[in-house]
């Protein structure tokens, strides 16, 4: 299991300079954006796609910093009711399925997306609650509308060879471990999880039964190392479904932490022992939005925590059973 980063949040350097960066600071592993909300400042995906050039230049700079991709990321909505908008989704996310085959890498991460409550709306739906009975029209209309596209997306990965991580994430169709294997069932086993815990933390879901529940299924294709703090305090006034903006922090009922300081080294040791119990041996990707820091202060801190909490061998025999 290595400690990687999502690059995005060193979006102000080359790429050149980012390699060369975390592989100062013993980090296995980098999740590159290519598309989508995370952007594509370390790999525009029509820069690589098809050009073998591009690709060994970019294989060699690994190689020279000792790293490797854990996944490509394109997070977008490829199911908005906008066509224009589900259309350059949906490209972004077949050039990242493309890439990612081209370039050997094994996982493309994203959203699940979100449709409308009904065909003739025109903004994305977010079903929270079963009642009125019309809520629950609208999301067996929106897992139908999933269903068929993500259907097609499956068999398309599948054909490149590439799996899917869904990041669970709130406002999208797929926001908990139920939701993806649900998902994960009506398409094929391209289709797994990007677990991420600071969305699954504040929705008070427990972060090793989501971790067992997922990798009994070994629905677990990547993860993303990223923290949550709940803030009791003005959960008892509003609860958690909280839309005051981010950088209201003191107003807030949860905040985006970096590792460690939403829960601390002996939680994190928990999750990367249960990840090794369901068999995942992939990268631990950092992903830092925590707006009380810097990005490279973020990221330093949470790779010192992982790198302690990491095993960097594997199992013995268990000679005293």
């Amino acid at each position: 299991m290595d400690v990687g980063v999502l690059t995005v949040a060193l979006a102000d350097e080359s790429l050149e300079d980012c390699l060369a960066y975390l592989s100062d600071r013993d980090v296995g592993a980098v999740e590159l954006g290519c598309g989508g909300f995370v952007g594509d400042d370390h790999l525009p995906a029509q820069e690589y796609l098809d050009d073998s050039d591009a690709q060994a230049t970019l294989r060699s700079r690994l190689e020279e910093h000792d790293l490797y991709v854990s996944a490509l990321a394109t997070h977008n909505n490829p199911l908005h009711p906008d066509e224009d908008r589900t259309r350059e989704a949906d490209e972004e996310l077949r050039s990242a399925i493309r890439l990612a085959d081209q370039l050997d890498v094994d996982t493309v991460t994203t959203f699940s997306g979100l449709p409308a409550g009904g065909p003739e709306d025109s903004v994305p739906n977010w079903i929270t609650a079963p009642w009125p009975g019309e809520h629950l029209e609208a999301l067996e209309y929106q897992w139908e509308v999933a269903d068929s596209y993500w259907s097609d997306i499956a068999a398309y990965a599948d054909d490149h060879g590439v799996d899917v991580g869904l990041e669970m994430h709130p406002n999208m169709l797929v926001y908990e471990p139920h939701g993806l294997l649900e998902l994960r069932e009506r398409t094929n086993d391209r289709i797994g999880a990007n677990v991420d815990p600071s969305h699954l933390l504040w929705q008070g879901i427990d972060i090793e039964s989501a971790i067992r529940k997922l990798g009994r299924e070994d629905a677990i294709h990547h993860f993303h190392a990223k923290d949550t703090k709940v803030y009791d305090d003005n959960v008892r006034e509003k609860g958690i479904l909280d839309t005051t903006p981010y950088t209201e922090e003191i107003d807030r009922s949860w905040l985006f932490r970096s590792i460690g300081y939403g829960h601390g080294e002996e939680f994190w040791k928990a999750v990367v022992s249960t990840l090794r119990m369901v068999g995942y041996d992939g990268a631990l990707s950092i992903e830092h939005e925590d707006s009380l820091t810097s990005s490279r202060e973020g990221l330093e801190k949470a790779i010192d925590v992982l790198n302690r909490a990491v095993f960097e061998t594997s199992p013995d025999e268990v000679y005293w059973a």
